[in-house]
């Protein structure tokens, strides 16, 4: 069996924790390589892109959060085998991404500004985003994104949501899901109690 390290920021969430998921619910062995932010600018130029996570394989390694995502979803058993509902799978993550990289942008700002930035996230693109997902999840049954089963796609979105309702976002208040879309806050209580998912938070004493 192929060697894996898994590289990211040391805190559960963000564009590492989908992988982490999905390599456990997978029962696949992985070394779990968590970057202190002290050590991030000393690691960051020997990265391909300048970001993490990042996946090691026998010595190789892949970049970008949803390519990681379909590789080890694919050995997890999370990834569509049927090419259009592998696409959808795409669809959802890339959606995900987008609406991440709003809201990263607005991590490091000063008090006032990060305060006027997400009060537009809060107004424009969070709703707008949640409220699309909840229609897609909707026109895809209403359980889950792709393929009618679980994939990385859900685990996705399930991070998001779980970092929205987490109080760690300043100015965004924390039952927006419930607000703008409740299927979406019913999805991600589904993921929060399947097994695997279940198993994952226990083992490193986090709640879901």
């Amino acid at each position: 069996m192929a060697k894996l390290k898994l590289t990211y920021f040391d805190f559960h969430g963000g564009r590492g924790e989908p992988a982490r998921l999905a390599l456990s619910i997978g029962g696949i062995p992985f070394e779990d390589v968590r970057v202190k932010g002290t050590d991030w600018e000393r690691l960051k130029p020997d990265t391909p892109y300048g970001a993490l996570p990042l996946l090691e394989k026998d010595g190789e390694i892949l970049a970008q959060s949803n390519a990681i995502n379909r590789y080890v979803g694919r050995l997890a058993n999370l990834y569509p085998s049927d090419p259009w509902q592998a696409a959808l799978c795409d669809e959802t993550m890339e959606a995900v991404e987008d609406l991440g990289t709003k809201i990263a942008a607005t991590m490091f700002l000063g008090d006032e500004q990060k305060k006027e930035q997400r009060k537009a996230l809060v107004e424009g693109p969070i709703p707008f985003y949640l409220g699309r997902l909840q229609q897609r999840l909707e026109a895809h049954g209403g359980r889950y994104f792709a393929g009618d089963s679980l994939s990385v796609a859900d685990l996705k979105v399930f991070v998001l949501i779980r970092h929205l309702k987490s109080g760690m976002l300043d100015h965004v208040p924390t039952d927006l899901p419930e607000r703008i879309a409740p299927k979406l806050a019913e999805h991600y209580e589904r993921i929060k109690n399947e097994p695997g998912v279940r198993a994952y938070y226990a083992k490193h004493n986090v709640g879901g």
